[in-house]
């Protein structure tokens, strides 16, 4: 998380971005060695594979992805935008209605009958949704804006990303003091307001330290729900179903991404373009709102997980040897 701001600024600003694709092959080629050595083979469990679920799935997603990258571009209300964003809704329908019905589902979808479970994707599907839109915007407000090369650019984004490094280390101690509900409140609610401290304070030639305040606040609270709300999926699900449990919650997440920067990207072009700096920082103010009212939109599911309260004492002469157990409220 630190380094890909900065290296992806050095190689953009080096080379070319599309070059950034290319850092993929020596920690690939790296990265298969190791975990075929290091991490051991789990038990393997027969699975019918859902084919139908699969094909309406990735149907969905693609025309709702292809309708938001493509829509500020072409205009909402192009055939093409329409057709797609149309066709991927159906089939996302169709999806919902194969899954509740099929034998062997690809998602099962009684899993989102559980608060913490609904709770947690909604709330990861926002805070991905306001991450990768602030990141887009910041690097460009960053260039265009205040004129930095995107190496510098990527060198001034640090601050937001270094309380990932530092926050995660103490995420799973923080989740079992405090619970998952107050960190995803709590963290996305303190995004909300940098968010907004950025969008009343963007100008052009804003001296880059009145930026630094609101970017670690932003970047602790999304250090806090990020953990969080995968901690709320996971451990409200069966065993079984981790591995359906977590292959949504990270397609929720990709989903979230292209989403955020979707509706930031129309708030921007509805306000602002990039013809000069100060037209485009007529656009940025604005994103960053958006973004706090998607972060607003994550608190809000946050607040629908269960809280964490222990279970009744038991007898001093036995504590000792008990486990520890918790329960949901």
């Amino acid at each position: 998380m630190l380094a890909g701001p900065v290296v992806g600024g050095a190689v953009t600003q080096g080379l070319d971005w599309p070059w950034i694709f290319w850092l993929n092959v020596p920690i690939g080629l790296v990265m298969i060695p190791l975990i075929l050595i290091r991490i051991p083979a789990a038990e393997r469990a027969r699975v019918s594979l859902d084919p139908v679920g699969l094909t309406l799935a990735a149907g969905g997603a693609l025309g709702i992805v292809w309708a938001l990258i493509r829509a500020n571009s072409l205009g909402w209300t192009s055939p093409e935008i329409v057709a797609a964003l149309t066709a991927g809704i159906l089939l996302g329908a169709a999806f919902v209605a194969w899954e509740l019905r099929a034998p062997n589902p690809m998602v099962p979808l009684r899993l989102f009958r559980s608060r913490p479970i609904a709770a947690g994707n909604a709330a990861t599907f926002s805070v991905f949704a306001l991450l990768m839109a602030m990141v887009f915007f910041m690097a460009q407000f960053l260039e265009t804006g205040l004129g930095y090369g995107p190496l510098g650019a990527g060198l001034r984004l640090l601050p937001g990303w270094a309380t990932l490094t530092l926050i995660a280390p103490f995420a799973g101690t923080l989740i079992d003091r405090a619970g998952e509900r107050l960190l995803v409140a709590g963290g996305l609610t303190v995004t909300a307001a940098a968010m907004t401290w950025i969008a009343l304070i963007a100008r052009v030639g804003l001296p880059y330290w009145q930026l630094v305040p609101p970017l670690l606040l932003a970047g602790c609270g999304v250090s806090l729900a990020i953990p969080a709300t995968m901690s709320a999926v996971m451990t409200a699900v069966p065993p079984t179903a981790i591995g359906q449990a977590s292959g949504t919650l990270n397609m929720l997440r990709q989903l979230g991404g292209v989403f955020g920067v979707a509706i930031c990207a129309a708030v921007f072009a509805a306000r602002g373009h990039y013809a000069s700096p100060a037209t485009f920082v007529a656009g940025f103010g604005p994103a960053m709102a958006a973004c706090a009212v998607l972060a607003l939109l994550g608190a809000a599911a946050g607040l629908v997980i269960p809280g964490r309260k222990p279970v009744p004492a038991l007898p001093v002469s036995v504590q000792n040897h008990a486990p520890k157990i918790e329960s949901r409220s």
